[in-house]
């Protein structure tokens, strides 16, 4: 800091028991350029932002915003005499890389601390291209907060926070926040009973007991944070109802809708299951059973894998752009038959995939008018994001692509076209929402949730599934004929998920430590886009590649026959 000027990452500060790590500081001077960086997105044209069109703080940005305001507050305490400037420091969406390969300039690796650093294989600036980055100036909004224009307690100004904060801190006492539906039911400080048992403190047992004056036995008993889409929980809690047990259909709200499950009504039943011990599912069989007899045979089921990155892949790509690497897609025949028929998957490093792969798709899905699954809005959304980026390329078959798309799905809410597909895919997830609840997903409607539910739960699928793929007479693209979908040991179902094998299964300790990954299980959709990311690398070993292409293709194709082993559960209920 005795240098005229001179850049610094996370320069660090301390004055009155204050202390802050500022991401970078750029000193020119007598000014100071004090730099938070986000990993996150923005639009330079979004003049609401940060601030809503009624002059308010835009909540989600509250945190962040507050943050930047007691770093300078420090800063500009230790030295009085600079000039400190807030900025903010993310992508910018409006921008597209210069560069192919962005990403193999930047490493992470372990230093001998065990801290993970960043190295840099450019040789200079200009080797990375022009900046995906954009800095705003956040001046104007942290002199409102000094002002309490933007307040974070409405009864205290910002420096009354600042010192009530820091006096607890200091004195390290109970601080009696008040508890809330909303950050409580997400509370990172739970511990399990064997967390306890080996001498962790759960920090919401701690809170509760002390504001909410629970006992042993009330964090037994079922409370409104694991309702599924539990809206009136905020209220109800400040009315003093925390315990579903103390719950009414009024209190709920229950509404009825025609033909489906309304969403109160389905948290109404998660509650009454709950409360009984009923581990029974509901089914809605006449709602069920007239949505199945709309879908046309043969079936299809298609799940993506899909990555974004803050440093694009490729040239001309902007910032967290939709990238469609991988899909599987099986088929469910009207005999039963059932065929991992068709994948794709694209792990070249530097290769933008998206147009391939729509054609892929398309190409597997126009062999009929069959109806198509995909579980939850993603598959929609990716659909979208490549119309989009057709749109805006030079591709020969734009407009053949664009309407195989438009066929397949429905445009989204903000989309200036409009359109409903023909062939609109069919989203099992809404399905389950509507027309099924099974107590064991604990009111999770995730795919992760609702598989092992529906094993646990049907005597059908486990004594078909626990055989070995070469007895089922189901084609399978990238599991030998001896490999089991599931197993049941002592009376409880193994997950399929957990029946994939270790990526370096059978690979040297010596020939893991000298790969780029360290990811040993591709399990879930995480990894899957962790691992497409190492795979960017072009100094990859071949036998490396190979072992992620073969872990993300079993992790995919799983994907898909879960869907298709759903529908058989559902299937089953009706006869």
């Amino acid at each position: 800091m005795k240098q005229v000027d001179v850049t610094i990452f996370e320069a660090a500060f301390l004055i009155d028991d204050l202390f802050i790590r500022v991401d970078i500081l750029e000193k020119k001077g007598n000014k100071i350029n004090l730099i938070e960086v986000k990993a996150k997105s923005y639009a330079p044209d979004n003049e609401n932002l940060f601030i809503g069109k009624r002059g308010g703080m835009v909540k989600d940005w509250k945190p962040y915003l507050f943050d930047i305001a007691f770093q300078h507050f420090v800063v500009t305490k230790c030295l009085p005499s600079c000039d400190v400037i807030p900025f903010i420091m993310m992508a910018d969406k409006s921008k597209k890389a210069s560069i192919d390969g962005m990403n193999q300039l930047f490493r992470a690796t372990k230093k001998a601390n065990n801290r993970t650093g960043i190295i840099s294989l450019a040789d200079s600036i200009d080797d990375i291209g022009e900046s995906v980055l954009g800095q705003i100036n956040l001046t104007e909004i942290i002199e409102g907060i000094y002002c309490g224009k933007y307040k974070y307690h409405d009864n205290m100004s910002f420096e009354e926070s600042i010192d009530l904060l820091r006096d607890h801190y200091v004195r390290d006492d109970f601080f009696n926040w008040d508890t809330s539906f909303t950050e409580c039911k997400g509370c990172e400080y739970k511990a399990t009973v064997e967390d306890e048992e080996n001498g962790l403190i759960s920090g919401f047992k701690n809170c509760f007991s002390k504001l909410q004056s629970w006992s042993d036995s009330d964090f037994d008993k079922a409370n409104t944070f694991s309702i599924w889409n539990f809206r009136k929980g905020t209220k109800l809690m400040k009315e003093g109802v925390i315990f579903q047990e103390d719950l009414t259909e009024d209190s709920v709200g229950v509404k009825e809708e025609a033909n489906r499950l309304s969403a109160s009504e389905r948290q109404w039943i998660q509650i009454e299951k709950e409360l009984n011990n009923d581990e029974s599912n509901y089914v809605d069989s006449s709602g069920l059973k007239e949505q199945m007899d709309k879908w046309k045979f043969p079936l299809h089921f298609i799940d993506f894998e899909t990555s974004t990155v803050a440093l694009p892949f490729n040239k001309g790509r902007r910032p967290y752009e939709q990238i469609a690497f991988q899909f599987s897609h099986h088929i469910y025949y009207e005999d039963g038959k059932i065929e991992h028929a068709s994948e794709y998957i694209n792990t070249v490093a530097g290769f933008f995939p998206n147009f391939e792969f729509i054609r892929e798709l398309k190409k597997a899905l126009s062999v009929d008018n069959g109806t198509i699954f995909k579980f939850a809005t993603h598959e929609n959304t990716i659909v979208n994001a490549i119309m989009s980026q057709l749109n805006d390329s030079n591709e020969p078959d734009i407009e053949e692509l664009s309407e195989f798309i438009k066929g397949i799905s429905h445009s989204k809410k903000d989309s200036a076209i409009k359109w409903l597909g023909e062939r609109d895919m069919v989203d099992l997830c809404e399905i389950v929402k509507h027309y099924y609840y099974n107590p064991r997903t604990g009111g999770s409607n995730s795919i992760k949730a609702v598989l092992p539910a529906v094993l646990e739960d049907s005597k059908f699928l486990q004594n078909k599934y626990s055989k070995p793929i070469g007895e089922l007479g189901i084609s399978s693209k990238n599991f030998d004929s001896n490999h089991y979908w599931l197993k049941v040991v002592d009376g409880e179902v193994v997950s399929p998920y957990k029946m994939l094998p270790k990526v370096f299964e059978g690979w040297t300790e010596e020939e893991i430590e000298r790969t780029l990954s360290n990811v040993e299980d591709v399990d879930n959709g995480g990894a899957a886009l962790t691992t497409y990311g190492k795979l960017q690398y072009t100094d990859m070993e071949d036998e490396e590649r190979e072992q992620l292409s073969s872990a993300l293709l079993k992790y995919c194709e799983l994907d898909t026959l879960a869907m298709v082993m759903i529908y058989e559960h559902f299937k089953e209920d009706l006869i």
